[in-house]
């Protein structure tokens, strides 16, 4: 018997539409869901931001990604879009590092990277992305130190749009290594119920799937 009720689960969910053909009334949709389920938030493309904020008058938090997917953009540029997103309504943020910089040793520029980032849009939730399917374990528990450096409050497995998505193995990495100085966040193919719980288990404080309202509201 699960040990979470399936509102604890999707109080921690943040209710998932980043496809490029998604259309506003397919976010708005996801937007009713999250009202009607209470999850943690809805994540959506930047272009959608205004009207999600607009549309949910603050009753479930909206969430953005900038940098997204692949986060090889000048820091400036992630900095402009997180801000204009901050302005339209957005609560919180979920960014992507330069992987590049990242595998190039570059560790004060990734972490600079973020650091602008988080400045920029103040007081609001920053996620960090670090695409662990392209990743060493030791560029991984580099990470775990350089996000929280960075000010970030989250770190974040997966885009979903790469090789791999999350594994319990880098959420369990994540807890030993960043020892509670910013929280977790698992993403990228959670297909399951069971796999949520787990990642909750092992130290996930938040979930990004498109998946969670269907098999766990609707199932």
């Amino acid at each position: 018997m699960s040990r979470y009720t399936k509102q604890e689960i999707l109080a921690r969910v943040d209710h998932t539409l980043l496809k490029p053909e998604a259309t506003w009334p397919q976010v708005r949709a996801l937007c009713d869901e999250a009202l009607q389920y209470h999850t943690a938030s809805v994540c959506i493309n930047t272009c959608y931001v205004r009207q999600a904020a607009d549309y949910l008058a603050g009753r479930v938090p909206v969430c953005c990604v900038v940098g997204f997917p692949l986060g090889a953009m000048d820091t400036a540029s992630k900095c402009f879009e997180a801000r204009t997103a901050v302005e339209n309504g957005a609560d919180e943020v979920d960014m992507v590092i330069n992987i590049g910089r990242l595998k190039n040793r570059e560790y004060d520029a990734v972490r600079q990277d973020i650091a602008a980032v988080k400045q920029a849009i103040g007081d609001k939730v920053l996620k960090v992305i670090i695409e662990t399917c392209l990743l060493t374990e030791e560029e991984k528990i580099r990470m775990c130190d350089i996000v929280p450096e960075a000010g970030a409050d989250f770190i974040k497995t997966s885009t979903g749009f790469s090789t791999a998505g999350a594994t319990f193995a880098d959420i369990e990495l994540f807890a030993r290594h960043v020892a509670g100085r910013c929280k977790i966040k698992a993403a990228g193919g959670i297909s399951t119920v069971e796999d949520m719980e787990k990642f909750l288990d092992l130290g996930a404080d938040r979930l990004g799937t498109s998946r969670a309202v269907r098999l766990l509201a609707e199932g």
